[in-house]
């Protein structure tokens, strides 16, 4: 996960998902409300949560879509 503490310029959260779920990990839905998702990013196992973002941004939310994961 690229250090989102470091400098002023936001994360591409949509760049992070691509590459998580091309990289054989998986990203699941864990809530949404209000125009807001969380999601739980998790090992290539799909047991282990590794991380975790909460957004508004408009692309995060035209990606997922109404996708509940990154599985099949």
């Amino acid at each position: 996960m690229p250090d989102r503490t470091s400098d002023s310029t936001p994360p591409d959260l949509v760049a992070i998902l691509r590459h998580w779920q091309e990289s054989g990990a998986v990203w699941r839905v864990i809530g949404r409300r209000s125009g807001r998702v969380t999601v739980g990013l998790y090992d290539c196992t799909g047991g282990t949560e590794v991380d975790r973002l909460t957004t508004a941004d408009a692309a995060v939310l035209r990606f997922i879509g109404d996708r509940d994961s990154s599985e099949g």
